[in-house]
């Protein structure tokens, strides 16, 4: 797959459908890998008009990973993140600089949990890069809204092991903690593409850079008042890792957001929920003409 020199870094990337399609880039959350975002998911948005981008943040996947010291995530929670190595503001400029090495002016942009933050913090740096904004999953960073279940946030903190078969039990033991209720869960499949996962690129060091940097960004809420895209907040009823305020927030805080609640739906992407995924990301690209390239 092609990478792309961003930012100081290089990104790992691929893109589905026409390339004189209107482009949706899709960004995902905290430790995962563009792969989180399925192929035949991209496939669908492909067929229904759009050329499809999914990359990898920095420090997952097969993109740039960062050296030197850990951030101190207790002290980040505690409400110093002097440790963080970046944050999503460098996050959101990487993806902004992947529309500039595919030569695109301005995409819809959408983001699930982490990457949720960062489309958000892409339509408040970059708005004349945004044609839509999608938030699915995430929330504004007030610290009032959204706070995990304690199962939810153990789960987000316990230890992890480097050893593919421990890697392969948390990462179906975190399926059933924070996933969907109201969908059918495959175990074998879970195991399936944790394996997947783990085969491409397993690198937990990325997941406390990540983390910090979402910890060290602060709330956006008055920032994403004047955002004037058309935006989509896409949320589950059964979200214990993000809970629902912070969809409730994030539609609030963005003048005519839409908001989305799916029933059942927890902190994942069920195959059963992309009909309303999907259908609620196309209607909301609906609601804009793609702008033309400025000379």
């Amino acid at each position: 797959m092609p990478r792309a020199n961003v930012n100081g870094i290089e990104l790992e990337y691929e893109v589905f459908g026409d390339e004189a399609a209107p482009p949706l880039l899709l960004v995902m959350g905290l430790g995962a890998q563009m792969i989180a975002w399925e192929d035949d998911f991209c496939s669908q948005l492909a067929a229904r008009g759009f050329r499809v981008v999914r990359f990898d943040n920095r420090d997952v996947g097969l993109s740039t990973k960062t050296d030197g010291p850990l951030p101190d995530i207790m002290a980040c929670l505690a409400g110093d993140a002097s440790s963080a190595t970046y944050t999503l503001d460098d996050m959101a400029d990487d993806a902004v600089g992947l529309l500039d090495v595919l030569g695109i002016p301005a995409a819809h942009i959408v983001g699930a949990s982490m990457g949720g933050m960062i489309v958000q913090t892409i339509a408040i740096r970059h708005p004349e890069r945004v044609l839509s904004l999608c938030s699915i999953m995430s929330t504004t960073g007030a610290s009032d809204v959204g706070a995990p279940t304690p199962e939810a946030m153990q789960e987000l903190l316990r230890p992890v092991s480097t050893n593919k078969d421990d890697y392969l039990e948390a990462s179906v033991r975190s399926s059933k903690v924070i996933g969907s209720t109201g969908f059918p869960f495959d175990e074998a499949r879970a195991r399936s593409r944790a394996e997947l996962h783990y085969d491409r690129c397993y690198h937990p060091m990325g997941v406390a850079r990540q983390l910090a940097a979402i910890l060290a960004h602060g709330d956006r809420t008055e920032a994403l008042g004047k955002v004037t895209v058309p935006t989509v907040v896409i949320h589950g009823d059964a979200d214990p890792l993000v809970t629902p305020t912070g969809g409730e927030a994030t539609a609030k805080a963005v003048p005519g957001a839409e908001h989305v609640v799916i029933e059942g739906m927890g902190h994942d992407l069920p195959e059963g929920a992309w009909p309303q995924l999907i259908d609620a990301i196309v209607t909301n690209t609906s609601k804009v003409k793609i702008k033309e390239p400025v000379e």
